[in-house]
Formats: structure tokens, sequence, C-alpha cells
């Protein structure tokens, strides 16, 4: 059997499907925070939309936010790790968590705040593939709040053999599958959640809905591929044409030589301008951007202004 050209982890078709099938989002939930599924009395999705202005942008993070029982989860697909992700999940979190609370309410009152990663990628040295983070007291381990917590899955970690009884495994396993036989076995298990999602899985992938989605979906992909491509380009050519013109001075070996570095300095020097401009967008502290691209404190404050 052929590979899948679409899987669970395309971030369109993990957004379109399990909004549209609550009932099995509401499934998942339960086995990836380990809960009763007749336990679940609230359940609500808080942003069930995909808006075509906002698939368009290169930076569109396709998530899932949910109310669970008066707790706000969110759930997202992560198949790159582009770096500092723990990082970034907690930007997310601090987002939700600092926005939770309306005027005048007690603090008290802030929800417990979940968010749950599915990685495709190792992200820590251990060989489980389920970590769970909330803050510690270092040396007596005591728990600060329980209304903070990270969940991180490593679909990379997954063992081989999964079982029908194992609900968890049996969702990670439909994340890690890649051909259309890795498919056909889980659902060869006959566990009607699984069946289900996979009967989903084909009705959304040759829908023109969601063909329409990815089209423009990875045409920002492409776009922002396309501009870091420019950039570099774009750095090097200038600084071949100065060095070209500095080696007319000092003899044309040497000045190809200068001409050459000097361009790829400059084009390291307009990625790293293009990545602060996408961590300024995402809010990044300005100290965090500084030391991931080398660029000054007055440069980034500089994009900054520019936002």
């Amino acid at each position: 059997m052929g590979k899948l050209r679409y899987t669970f982890k395309t971030d369109t078709l993990f957004k379109m499907l399990f909004v549209k099938h609550k009932d099995l989002l509401k499934n998942l939930i339960a086995a990836l925070l380990g809960i009763r599924l007749e336990n679940i009395e609230q359940f609500t999705i808080r942003n069930p939309d995909m808006l075509p202005e906002v698939l368009g942008d290169k930076f569109c993070r396709l998530d899932i936010n949910m109310i669970v029982n008066g707790q706000r989860v969110d759930l997202e697909i992560q198949v790159a790790n582009e770096g500092d992700y723990p990082e970034r999940v907690m930007l997310y979190w601090a987002r939700e968590f600092s926005t939770s609370l309306s005027a005048g309410q007690s603090y008290s009152k802030l929800p417990r705040t979940f968010i749950i990663s599915i990685i495709d990628f190792k992200l820590f040295d251990c060989k489980e593939f389920h970590s769970f983070f909330q803050p510690l007291e270092v040396t007596r381990h005591t728990l600060l709040s329980d209304k903070m917590g990270f969940h991180f899955f490593e679909l990379k970690k997954l063992p081989k053999d999964v079982k029908e009884q194992d609900a968890l495994l049996l969702w990670l396993s439909l994340f890690r599958a890649e051909t259309e036989e890795d498919l056909e076995k889980i659902k060869g298990m006959g566990v009607p959640a699984m069946e289900q999602a996979i009967s989903a899985y084909y009705s959304i992938t040759a829908s023109e809905e969601f063909r329409e989605i990815e089209r423009m979906r990875e045409k920002a992909r492409h776009d922002e591929a396309q501009a870091l491509h420019n950039a570099e380009q774009k750095g090097i050519q200038k600084g071949i044409q100065k060095g070209m013109q500095e080696g007319m001075r000092k003899g044309i070996q040497e000045g190809m030589q200068e001409g050459m570095r000097k361009g790829m300095q400059q084009g390291i020097s307009e990625r790293n301008i293009e990545i602060a401009k996408n961590l300024v967008k995402l809010g990044m502290p300005l100290q965090q951007i500084v030391a991931a691209t080398g660029l000054t404190k007055e440069e980034v404050e500089d994009l900054h202004t520019e936002k």
C-alpha cells in the first residue's frame, strides 16, 4: 500500500477533522489527559474556525483550544523541531493563562491551563514517550500550583506493538501512521473510535473544502521558504559585488575571497533579521531574541518599532 499524502499530523487535516467530529476530539482528549470519557461533562471548542486570511499567514498556528470541565486545554501538532520548543510552549501557556481572568475576578478564579503537544521528533533525553511538567520546588518537589501543566507526546518513542485496549497508544499510532497499511492495521483491531477516525480521515481528505484549505496552507509554507532563500541570495550577491569592487584595488584573487566571505556574512545577517522579525511577531522577550539571532539589543528594538 502507498504512502499517505496527508497524515493525521497534517495541521489542516488535524484541525478540520477534530473540529467537525467533536466526539472524536473528546475521545482523544480523554486519552491524552488520562481521564474517563464519561467524566467529561463540559466540552467546548473555543477556536473552531480556519479563516482564509489566517491560513495564508505563514506564522498561522492551527491548534485546537478547548474548555474541558472548566479547564483550558490547548492541543497542537508539531512536526519539525524548529528550536526552543519548550520556550515556545511556555509562551503559549502564558498567553492563555493571562487572558483567562476577567476584570475584577479573584486570582482563585484562574483556571487550570494545560498545553498538549503531539510532536514528531525526540525532545527529551528519556525513553518515555509521554512527559508531563508542572512547577515544583527543586529539592522538596513540592507542587507550586496545579494550574500549570505541559504534556508532551513524542511519536518517535512509541512502541511498535500496540494493543486494542490501550486507547492512548491507539490514538498516538494514528498520528504516527505514514502509510495506508498503517491505517488498515489500526482499523483491523476493531476499535470503534479508530474505525470512525479513519473513516473521517478518508472523507475529509477527499473533500474539495480540505483541498482548498490545504492549498492555501501549502502556499504559505512555500512563501516562507522562498522569502528566506531570497534573503540569503540577496545578501550573498550584495557581498560578492562589494568584494569585487574592493578586489579591483587589492587584487582579483584577494577581492573574490573577501567578497564571498562578506556575502555569506551578509546573507546570514539578513536571515537572522528575518528570524528576529518572526520571533518579535510571536512575542518572544527581547533578550531571548538577541541570544537566538546574534543581533544587538538596539537592532532588535528597531524591529519592534517596525512591527
